[in-house]
């Protein structure tokens, strides 16, 4: 049987079939994917093959991994040396962004969309809590939205307490599986709701299986809007540490940066500190935003990635 991945609770899955019947289930063996050293080999969106035990136990045994399309990726706050796979086989990646009650820092914005240009996952904006902006807040929320539609990605902006631009993300969502993603407090939760409104049952269904004696963790999970249409709601990230990206790489995931690449005096440029530089002079002429920069940096260094 195949099917899609739709929950984790540690070391077992929950699966739904092709018919949308859903299947508790656990790996035979362990998987290793790719080289990639992880600590979650399945993640929710992957595609696999399983098959019912014959136990009487109505569970099932996930026996083969599909190759992933696309995941979204980051550092383990538990392992260091190991990655965690926050949801594969995506069509689109919307970061939920609050500028106020908290504050969503521009490392952390282009950390995740730097992490979905490296993946090939589509990528958006999504203000939330527009209800709370004054006049000055809103001005600046347009001039970052003008900042990030320059180089390529849509911004909405709403308000789940005002039921604002609900519409809009629903017709973003058609027909995708779509990832929501950002810091705790910016309100997923309170727009899945709206997006999804009869999810209490759907959550029900699923916590059926995983609350039968197993330790659930704080994984993604993946609801149906219809049966063309999925959202995999996440925790919510304090830190997204950027991974299996080389220094020498990292530029090719700045849009503004790699339509310049060609343009450095060396081959080898970092864009730190070389003469002849086509970054650091676009930055110098403001063709290319400081606060953009000031994140490349970070990342190319290595610096705190809750920034």
């Amino acid at each position: 049987m195949k099917g899609v991945v739709v929950k984790s609770t540690g070391s077992w899955y929950l699966v739904r079939d092709e018919d949308g019947k859903l299947h508790r289930a656990r790996l035979r063996g362990k998987f290793k994917i790719k080289g990639l050293k992880v600590s979650n080999p399945l993640a929710v969106g992957d595609r696999v093959e399983f098959e019912v035990e014959t136990t009487g136990e109505d569970t099932a045994v996930i026996y083969k991994i599909e190759d992933r399309e696309n995941y979204i990726i980051r550092q383990s706050t538990h392992k260091s040396a190991h990655s965690h796979i926050i949801a594969a086989n995506l069509d689109l990646a919307l970061l939920i962004v609050t500028l106020v009650s908290p504050r969503t820092s521009f490392g952390f914005i282009d950390r995740f969309l730097v992490t979905a240009e490296a993946y090939d996952i589509p990528a958006m904006l999504i203000f939330n809590k527009t209800d709370l902006y004054d006049e000055d807040v809103k001005e600046y929320q347009r001039q970052i939205s003008y900042m990030y539609e320059k180089i390529g990605y849509l911004s909405l902006a709403v308000s789940a307490l005002n039921n604002e631009g609900i519409d809009e993300i629903k017709a973003l969502l058609h027909g995708k599986t779509t990832l929501l993603s950002g810091h705790s407090g910016v309100g997923k939760s309170s727009l899945i709701n709206l997006i999804v409104p009869d999810l209490e049952l759907k959550t029900s269904e699923i916590s059926g299986f995983s609350d039968k004696g197993v330790h659930t963790t704080t994984f993604a999970e993946m609801f149906e809007i219809d049966p063309e249409t999925f959202v995999i709601d996440t925790p919510g990230i304090k830190e997204l540490g950027i991974v299996d990206i080389p220094p020498a790489e990292l530029s090719h995931f700045f849009p503004e940066m790699r339509e310049r690449l060609n343009q450095c005096r060396f081959n080898n440029c970092t864009h730190f500190n070389e003469p002849g530089c086509a970054i650091i002079e676009a930055v110098r002429q403001n063709e290319i935003s400081l606060s953009r920069y000031e994140s490349y940096l970070s990342m190319l260094h290595g610096q705190d990635n809750r920034k």
